[in-house]
């Protein structure tokens, strides 16, 4: 995407006005997120790449669980790119590397997926079998991980830290 960049063959997402910033994609692992204005050339770019990409590495990228995703594009735009791209259109907000992108982290829905990630853990294990010792291993090693990553980005409401803890407790206790 850089090459491409670079040759104004892609023209990735300005961030800022005065010192702005240009930015292609962000990568981790095998996850992409590619970020550019809506053109046509854009599309052709980003099959091209990607097309590349699987000759040149032998990987294969799965276009079935990928998704467009538009910021002010109209949805019949966005259908006829991804048909060219071969993938799903996608809305806002949407999951990248675990973390809701473009949703409102003052809303109590926001945080619902979290909140039933820490519901839904405890559902396999028996707490009532369960040690207090045992319980409060898994509630230090597990349970308290699950809302780090999304806290460390996002402020949360009061609300939230009171649910997320309450259903620590009924954890411990034994209640859920």
């Amino acid at each position: 995407m850089v090459v491409l960049s670079r040759n104004n063959l892609f023209s990735g997402f300005q961030v800022g006005n005065s010192a702005s910033t240009i930015v292609s994609h962000l990568q981790f692992a095998d996850d992409t997120l590619i970020l550019g204005d809506k053109s046509w050339a854009n599309i052709r770019a980003m099959r091209a790449i990607l097309l590349l990409f699987q000759s040149l590495s032998g990987l294969k990228v799965n276009f079935s669980k990928s998704c467009l995703v538009g910021v002010n594009v109209a949805h019949s735009w966005l259908a006829e790119a991804a048909l060219v791209l071969n993938c799903k259109v996608g809305s806002i907000p949407f999951v990248y590397l675990g973390m809701p992108i473009g949703g409102n982290s003052r809303r109590l829905s926001f945080w619902e997926p979290l909140l039933n990630r820490i519901r839904s853990r405890p559902a396999g294990w028996s707490s009532k079998h369960l040690s207090f010792g045992d319980r409060l291993i898994l509630l230090k090693s597990v349970l308290s991980s699950l809302p780090v990553y999304t806290l460390s980005f996002f402020k949360a409401p009061t609300d939230i830290i009171s649910s997320i803890e309450s259903l620590f407790n009924c954890f411990f206790l034994g209640e859920c």
